[in-house]
């Protein structure tokens, strides 16, 4: 039995069977009914919460000040103090922002082959163009601009921030139309991929990286990865949504005897025997470490964190995350941040 997977802990890959047949995935769809299909998604099960403004998928982004909350330790960042306030109250307040009236939204997408993988209900790559049009639609608008940055085996292909459906559209088919790489030669670092994107904009905005964060790890489970510091330069200047993407095969083998496990990005085989109770109990405790190695650098970087799985329902998983930024940020359920009370939704 053969099988590919992205980068599995303790520097393995994670397995799965290939062939077989099953229902048709986003990849096995002509490019204009993927898209079609993503769209209908987005906007059927979606339409009502945000309303095209994107501050429901941070708390609290954007750059207009709309007034004070109390602090809520452990959940808001101390950057956002106002200090005005505290000191006139004697109570810690943070300060509350509406969104830019003009959003450019700069999207980091992670397209190397191990994204090529995926033994649930979707592929990593293909639950990553969801999330990107999930992000696209809902953010666009009068005046707002979407561009994106795209990790190949090869280089970074690189799209100017553009409004429009039309543009996001183009966008999606490029990724949708993306041949599978075979893992000649290695591809281009996250981390560089992250300064690349800082170094390119210097407008404030909201930048999404969309990836399975598996680039530049430690051996170390103390370690910082690579893309870490980037991540929190670009922090410092943008709002960043880390979109992580993985497989349930990444963080546990089944038992289904000898398989192959291929690593996509270098071609290295080996064999491996799943019948091995102890084997899968240490590949399981180390790919729990693994992700919350992930997780832990996504939060010091200042990143808000948004996990989506293959083998889950990724817009319920978006939907989940949304409200709940948007009860850090203090934002009413029944109403679209900066949107008229009076007004229709």
């Amino acid at each position: 039995m053969t099988g590919t997977a992205g980068r599995g802990p303790a520097g393995t890959r994670g397995g799965g069977a290939a062939g077989g047949d099953g229902p048709a995935t986003i990849h096995e769809l002509a490019p204009e009914r993927r898209l079609r299909r993503l769209e209908l998604t987005i906007t059927r099960r979606l339409d009502g919460l945000l309303h095209g403004q994107y501050l429901g998928l941070l708390p609290g982004s954007g750059s207009e000040l709309a007034g004070s909350r109390e602090y809520r330790p452990g959940e808001d960042e101390v950057r956002r103090m106002d200090w005005a306030v505290t000191a006139r109250t004697a109570v810690p307040h943070v300060k509350q922002v509406d969104a830019d009236r003009e959003l450019s939204t700069w999207l980091l997408v992670d397209g190397t082959p191990s994204m090529d993988f995926g033994t649930a209900d979707l592929e990593k790559r293909e639950l990553a163009v969801a999330a990107v049009a999930a992000v696209g639609f809902l953010t666009a608008g009068i005046g707002n601009r979407l561009g994106a940055h795209v990790v190949t085996q090869e280089a970074v292909r690189r799209f100017p921030a553009r409004g429009g459906r039309n543009h996001l559209l183009a966008v999606l088919r490029l990724l949708l139309a993306a041949p599978r790489l075979d893992g000649a030669g290695p591809a281009p670092a996250l981390a560089g991929a992250i300064d690349g994107l800082h170094r390119s904009t210097a407008r404030r905005g909201l930048m999404v990286v969309v990836s399975d964060f598996l680039d530049g790890l430690p051996d170390d489970d103390n370690g910082e990865p690579a893309w870490e510091t980037p991540l929190r330069r670009l922090g410092a200047r943008h709002q960043v949504l880390a979109v992580e993407i993985t497989d349930p095969r990444e963080l546990e083998l089944p038992d289904v005897g000898l398989i192959t496990l291929v690593d996509p990005e270098s071609g290295q085989r080996r064999e491996v025997s799943t019948g091995d109770r102890r084997l899968r109990e240490r590949y399981a405790a180390a790919a729990t470490r693994q992700r919350q190695l992930v997780r832990r650098a996504l939060r010091r970087s200042g990143a808000t964190h948004l996990a989506l799985r293959t083998d889950r329902d990724w817009v319920a998983d978006l939907v989940r995350h949304v409200q709940a930024q948007r009860r850090l940020a203090g934002t009413p359920r029944g109403r679209t941040p900066g949107s008229d009370p009076g007004g229709a939704a």
